[in-house]
């Protein structure tokens, strides 16, 4: 799941990832990517319970990996528009 916590979800759509991860816990790998930390995923989620329960099932024997605040495509886009001389 990509930019996850950038909609925020009613109750109904909230079921819906609880599913999934809740489906495929120990069983596949799911990788999430969001720039939202945990303190603000009750926002997507519009239910504490809720969220508490969503981060429980993918941060259950996770290899939780912050790569930072910098975007990378901005970056990308940077070094694509303004080369370093070599």
């Amino acid at each position: 799941m990509d930019e996850f916590g950038y909609l925020n979800l009613d109750r109904k759509g909230a079921k819906l990832p609880f599913q999934i991860f809740t489906e495929r816990e120990e069983r596949k790998a799911t990788a999430v990517a969001t720039n939202s930390p945990f303190t603000e995923w009750d926002k997507t989620f519009g239910d504490a319970r809720l969220c508490a329960a969503i981060a429980d099932r993918i941060t259950f024997r996770c290899t939780l990996i912050q790569t930072g605040t910098e975007s990378y495509r901005y970056q990308a886009t940077q070094e694509s528009l303004f080369p370093s001389p070599n």
